[in-house]
């Protein structure tokens, strides 16, 4: 397919409608971003989406988009609750994949001579890579509580505090969740990976403030140059997975017995509209995957607080550490949006794009209510990550969502091709940054190269008015699976 493109302005790109679309598609991103954009097929991605039935507004995609599978990787959709439908290809497999971010009192200057230890420490005592298990056995009783009550349960397990809760996406427990509706298989994938950081893009970083753009927000999220802070970034594991597998398959059996009343364009948006059972079935489920990742993130956090002190050899107070934020990545909730004047109630569809929400909104917690939602943007373990706030104008163009990260341009069979002969773990300690994975393989699939420029992509949500900047982040040791 053909994409026609008219630029809006400076950060969007409208894809006009055509054939069987609904809606426009509306694209972010800048001159530069759209070159690479339009290297795969991410953009008629973004169309066939548009076609899907119930779509509200306008198919939408964040400057990190790139190919997914159904819907693009950055994409957004929102459907009305009684026409539209559900996805599991706009949720995606790992649902809530998403990053927390840990302040500390602790100074870049105070610890640079103590990062290797501490990075040797983090890889030994936090599992990570494919299939890993963690020390955290749950029999099938114990999954369900973890599927209803999320971070919560590990926080009643002794994994943190209460006020780890008020400082998570919606205090780390989605509503609907339902274990009646999972399969046997799902709940076996889950009962050995709490605890653990899984593979791919996913890591544990230590990282160091390095520039503050607002002071004042800066301020109120606890946050000063020189500062280091760690960013975990994981998901719900084989868990969810399975999840979605298990459910794509019931939607697409679905689809092959006639059960629609319109063509999709592509096999891999199958769907279910929202007010049949499978849409409330997959939902269920998918709650249950995502209280589980929120878990699995805070049992992620306490580990990593129990190992920085045992290595650096100090008390609670002196590591000062707190939770600044919980986003989640992968999911689709049921929010109500202004459309055409209206407040209505829609589901939102997000894969790879995060919430952004703008100060004074209702589901914020009172401590960011004033200054808006902390926004975590992770580059690549070679490059910035940014932490920026909510604004008004995510909750006017893109059903408050901000871009979720650097976003790929390489598949990982081209990183890995493209970084024949070279020692990327080498080339980052050049760099000041101290790297540990379970294999040469994945720092290759990984590599710096293998994704857009981050600062490019938040100056495209900035600029857009999607999210503001509040600080940047340096990495100085990572883990990766």
């Amino acid at each position: 397919m053909t994409i026609k493109l008219e630029q809006v302005d400076d950060y969007r790109w409208l894809i006009p409608r055509t054939g069987a679309m609904r809606v426009p598609g509306l694209v972010f991103a800048d001159r530069d971003l759209m070159k690479s954009i339009q290297e795969d097929q991410s953009l008629t991605q973004v169309a066939n989406v548009a076609t899907l039935p119930g779509i509200v507004g306008h198919s939408l995609a964040m400057p990190d988009i790139h190919w997914g599978y159904g819907f693009p990787i950055g994409g957004v959709a929102a459907f009305d609750l009684h026409k539209g439908i559900v996805s599991p290809g706009g949720v995606g497999y790992d649902i809530n994949c998403g990053c927390r971010l840990m302040t500390t009192v602790l100074r870049a200057d105070e610890i640079r001579p103590l990062i290797k230890e501490m990075v040797l420490a983090l890889f030994k005592n936090i599992p990570s890579g494919v299939g890993s298990t963690g020390t955290v056995h749950l029999s099938k009783s114990k999954e369900t509580e973890v599927a209803v009550k999320g971070a919560a349960w590990a926080v009643k397990m002794g994994f943190g505090t209460a006020e780890d809760l008020e400082r998570t996406e919606d205090r780390g427990a989605m509503e609907g969740a339902d274990p009646s509706v999972l399969s046997e298989r799902a709940i076996k994938r889950g009962q050995n990976q709490l605890g653990t950081l899984g593979s791919g893009n996913h890591f544990l970083e230590i990282q160091v403030v390095d520039q503050i753009y607002d002071r004042e927000k800066a301020s109120h999220f606890n946050l000063f140059e020189g500062q280091i802070t760690i960013l975990i970034h994981s998901g719900s594991r084989g868990f969810g997975h399975q999840i979605c597998d298990d459910f794509l398959k019931m939607m697409i059996k679905s689809d092959a017995n006639g059960q629609k009343s319109f063509i999709l364009p592509d096999r891999q948006l199958a769907c279910a509209p929202l007010e049949s059972d499978l849409a409330r079935r997959y939902l269920a489920g998918m709650a249950c995957a995502a209280n589980y990742a929120w878990a699995n993130r805070q049992i992620l956090m306490h580990l990593t607080l129990e190992t920085l002190l045992k290595t650096l050899s100090i008390r609670p107070e002196e590591l000062g550490s707190k939770l600044l934020y919980d986003v989640c990545h992968n999911i689709a909730k049921k929010e109500q949006h202004l459309v055409d004047g209206e407040q209505v109630m829609l589901c939102v569809h997000r894969k790879g794009a995060t919430r952004a929400l703008p100060p004074g909104h209702p589901l914020l917690p009172e401590i960011y209510r004033t200054v808006g939602q902390p926004v975590l943007i992770p580059g690549d373990m070679g490059t910035n990550s940014y932490i920026l706030a909510g604004a008004e104008g995510a909750m006017e163009h893109s059903f408050g969502s901000c871009c979720h990260g650097a976003g790929r341009i390489l598949s990982r069979t081209r990183a890995v091709k493209n970084a024949k002969g070279r020692a990327i773990h080498r080339e980052l300690e050049d760099k000041g940054i101290f790297v540990q994975s379970r294999g040469k393989r994945t720092l290759k699939e990984e590599m710096p190269e293998a994704y857009k420029d981050v600062s490019q992509v938040v100056d495209v949500v900035h600029g857009a008015g999607l999210a503001l900047k509040v600080a940047r982040l340096r990495p100085l040791g990572v883990i990766k699976g």
